[in-house]
């Protein structure tokens, strides 16, 4: 019998290769990788190649980093990008209805593209696999993925399936990071859930925000400071 603990490894973990563009190409396997936050001690993943990433970009806040080194520092160039920092001063006007996901993945795609785009040059810039990570790998990851799969004219019911596939890992998430949650008294079991669940209508207002630029994604990433060089080389690296 195997003593493996399953949860001694990452367990939101997917290649952004695969997906498919309008154009009918695939973006190209091995140049991203998204995942939650790697744990000291992990195992390497399984059916996953090349492994360890030559870049790490982690999206988390000092907070929750603190002063402890990254677990890929001895392997891999780690950069801090802490998303929320600017993201939380950020003043979003939305519909009353709108999900809670929403107004937060509005303020960090209103509230911090320069960030945005600092993570966009770190990727185009690595020489090999770069692993993006947050502590669950849904909200910012999310937000980043569907970026850099946008720019390149992944087709937007793909890049909605992908950041849907992270709900069926929730559970194991949060078993990693200690906090399955038991609701005290008074706690509306509804509302904790669409906090930890994979709403689709906040991926798309992401891709809705996108889309109001002439040329998508990559007019939005120009409105902030990519250039029509950098876009073009994101193109033949991530679909070529």
């Amino acid at each position: 019998m195997s003593t493996t603990d399953p949860l001694d490894a990452l367990v939101n973990l997917r290649d952004l290769g695969g997906q498919p563009t309008g154009d009918g190409v695939a973006t190209q396997a091995g140049v991203v990788y998204r995942s939650d936050a790697p744990h000291a001690g992990d195992r390497d993943p399984v059916d996953l190649s090349p492994w360890p990433p030559k870049v790490v970009v982690d999206l988390r806040d000092s907070v929750e980093t603190g002063d402890e080194e990254h677990p890929l520092a001895a392997v891999a160039t780690v950069h801090s990008v802490p998303l929320l920092e600017e993201a939380r001063d950020a003043d979003v006007e939305l519909d009353e209805a709108a999900h809670e996901l929403t107004a937060l993945y509005q303020s960090i795609v209103q509230g911090a593209p320069k960030k945005l785009v600092d993570v966009f040059r770190i990727v185009l810039d690595a020489d090999g696999p770069v692993l993006i990570h947050c502590a669950a790998g849904k909200d910012r990851t999310g937000v980043v993925s569907a970026m850099l799969l946008s720019v390149v004219g992944v087709r937007r019911d793909a890049i909605v399936a992908d950041y849907v596939r992270t709900d069926r890992n929730m559970l194991r998430v949060l078993q990693r990071l200690d906090e399955v949650p038991a609701l005290p008294p008074g706690v509306d079991e509804e509302m904790v859930h669409e906090l930890l669940s994979t709403p689709t209508e906040a991926i798309e207002s992401v891709l809705n925000t996108f889309a109001e630029h002439e040329d998508g994604a990559r007019g939005w990433l120009r409105a902030h400071g990519a250039t029509n060089e950098e876009l073009d080389r994101w193109q033949t690296k991530f679909t070529d």
